[in-house]
């Protein structure tokens, strides 16, 4: 199995929740792991203990899977400068939280009239009381949905205050993604060799694999020369194996492995995915696909989306019904949307052409053949 770890934002860090809790054991027996190897912070205070994780690079996964826009975003870093001025326990109301998001709100591009923006503040309020910013005291945002004089009372927890990251310098400036990892290593610019190596150990927890991303890319490099080092110090924290190959690394975890979200997961998309994984390998065994010199396999769209549309014709009687009950179409953007939050594949903006990941070759999942003639004989019916 492949970790895939929860949320991890550039600007929020968190785990399956605001607040990773650790035991005091567990903090002081993993501090140096933490601090030396990953170069994260460890935040102890009377309120909590949180862990900020942060990743190596940003991926497509990296989000709040509750949200769905960047309006929501902005919405809840407005609702967190709400919270900043207010103390632990301390109450307030819908109607307070209304006005100060609309007076802020940049442009004063936010109208409570609107049904679509009350739907999406409601969504990202849900966010904040299961991230255990606050909680409701009496009422329900529900109904503010449909009734702009909808009140309902919530109590402040405190834990906002610790909910993003510190940053050393001002970040209004920022202008891309990379600027904000340039800050995380910003006072070790003189020793490249503590920036690689958190960045390599970041990069193995918080993604499907590493791969070689050119001729000399010295993240895979330190991966191969400090294999040995790197598996024993993730060993420390989880059960996992350390599998490294010609142009990619992969953190396979055992069964008593626990990083967050892993692949395959328990679920009807991950079948899938490894059933096209088995029909990618059978077509390259076959000469069908041609490898690159890096492990990757390049196609047009439309010729990924036609080995997609045969795998649901194959295995179509093997998936749940949700799947099954789709058109080829309907399946096609799911999984092609799958396998793009996954990293397993690239899309170029440009051409549309598909980049196939070398991790399609790593694992696969088939049916049994007695499955598979059982299949072609009630389809024959």
């Amino acid at each position: 199995m492949y970790s895939l770890s929860d949320q991890a934002l550039l600007g929020f860090s968190f785990a399956s929740s605001a607040l990773y809790q650790l035991s005091l054991i567990h903090k002081l027996a993993f501090a140096r792991l933490y601090t030396d190897k990953l170069g994260y912070r460890i935040i102890q205070n009377g309120t909590l203990i949180k862990l900020e994780k942060l990743p190596g690079e940003a991926q497509a996964w990296m989000g709040i899977s509750d949200f769905s826009s960047a309006m929501e975003y902005v919405l809840f870093c407005l609702i967190l400068m709400f919270l900043e001025d207010k103390d632990a326990e301390e109450q307030f109301v819908l109607s307070q939280l209304t006005e100060y998001v609309k007076a802020q709100y940049p442009g004063g591009n936010v109208e409570w009239t609107v049904y679509e923006h009350r739907r999406k503040l409601i969504r990202v309020i849900k966010f904040c009381m299961k991230q255990d910013l606050f909680y409701i005291n009496d009422g329900s945002e529900d109904g503010f949905a449909t009734n702009l004089e909808t009140e309902a009372l919530y109590e402040n927890t405190g834990v906002s205050k610790y909910f993003t990251r510190n940053f050393t310098q001002d970040i209004s400036q920022y202008k891309k993604q990379e600027d904000f990892f340039q800050s995380d290593w910003m006072d070790m610019d003189e020793d490249r060799g503590i920036i690689r190596r958190q960045r390599v150990y970041r990069k193995l927890l918080l993604s499907m694999g590493v791969y070689r991303e050119k001729e000399q890319d010295e993240d895979f490099a330190y991966i191969r020369n400090y294999r040995g080092v790197i598996e024993t110090d993730l060993e420390k924290l989880t059960d996992c194996q350390l599998q490294v190959h010609k142009s990619s690394a992969y953190l396979m975890m055992g069964e008593e492995g626990d990083l967050g979200k892993m692949f395959p997961g328990n679920n009807s998309i991950s079948d899938a995915i490894l059933l096209l994984f088995y029909e990618i390998q059978e077509r390259v065994k076959a000469e069908k696909l041609v490898l690159r010199v890096n492990e990757t396999i390049c196609l047009s769209e439309a010729e990924f989306q036609e080995i997609i549309f045969q795998c649901k014709e194959r295995y179509n009687e093997g998936f749940a019904k949700k799947y099954r009950e789709m058109s080829q179409e309907e399946f096609c953007d799911i999984l092609m949307k799958e396998l793009e939050q996954f990293g397993m594949i690239q899309t170029d903006e440009v051409t549309k052409d598909i980049t196939i990941m070398p991790i399609a070759g790593k694992l696969c999942g088939s049916y049994p053949e007695e499955f598979l003639k059982k299949e072609t004989k009630d389809a024959g019916k």
